[in-house]
């Protein structure tokens, strides 16, 4: 039985993970072994992030609300809980866009909640 030659499999592979390596630092992006833990830590990353970065946008829509609240003079929890009491379903990223490009709306919504409690 003919032995298996893996030139051309094993190079396109080294290719790949190289080609992912270009822009890092050192060895990182120059020796194969280094490349290849790197190129796997960085796949494990983007895999973990792109679940942190909802979590992240999230957060940042909550604090933008919270201070359109709060010039309102209502925290962030006593206006949600009048939103719901009044029967308003908007969700977090339209509120939070509302208390930036749009005050008077976001003041108006804050009203109707306050007149639920």
């Amino acid at each position: 039985m003919a032995r298996v030659k893996r030139a051309l499999n094993a190079h396109k592979k080294r290719r790949t993970v190289m080609s992912r390596a270009k822009g890092y630092y050192g060895a990182k992006s120059r020796s194969y072994k280094s490349a290849k833990e790197q190129v796997r830590h960085s796949l494990q990353y983007q895999y973990r992030d792109r679940r942190t970065k909802k979590r992240e946008v999230r957060r940042l829509w909550i604090t933008r609300i919270n201070a359109a609240a709060r010039i309102n003079g209502l925290s962030y929890s006593v206006f949600m809980n009048g939103l719901k009491k009044a029967g308003i379903e908007l969700d977090r990223k339209v509120l939070a866009d509302m208390a930036v490009n749009d005050p008077a709306a976001f003041a108006a919504i804050a009203e109707l909640a306050k007149k639920a409690l």
